[in-house]
Parts: structure tokens; C-alpha cells; sequence
């Protein structure tokens, strides 16, 4: 699978583009497979979020 290329302005169509995308990457996963792929990516993100948070914390005392 290519590739995603996204515009550093983030356009509606690049939205599409992420859509289309995750879908192709999807649509032979099961249920099971796809609950998985998405939770990988929620877990990163919310690990992420707890990073920026207490980097800040450091900066804002």
C-alpha cells in the first residue's frame, strides 16, 4: 500500500485521503483484527497525550 502523502495545510481533501486510506487498510480485517488495529492507535495516542501533559506540568510550576 503506498504511502500517505498529506499537505502541510491539511485540506478537506486530505481528509478524504486519510478516509480513503484507512479503509483500504481495514476492509479485510475482522471485527476482532480492526478493534485491535484501532485500540493500538487510541493507546498510542492517549500515551501521547500523558507525555505533552507532563511535559507542561514541568514548565507551568
Amino acid at each position: 500500500m503506498p504511502k500517505l502523502n498529506i499537505s502541510p495545510a491539511f485540506t478537506v481533501g486530505d481528509i478524504h485521503k486519510v478516509r480513503e486510506y484507512h479503509y483500504e487498510l481495514t476492509k479485510n480485517m475482522t471485527t476482532e483484527e480492526r478493534r485491535a488495529f484501532y485500540k493500538k492507535g487510541a493507546d498510542e495516542a492517549e500515551r501521547k497525550i500523558r507525555e505533552i501533559n507532563e511535559h507542561r506540568k514541568r514548565f507551568i510550576r
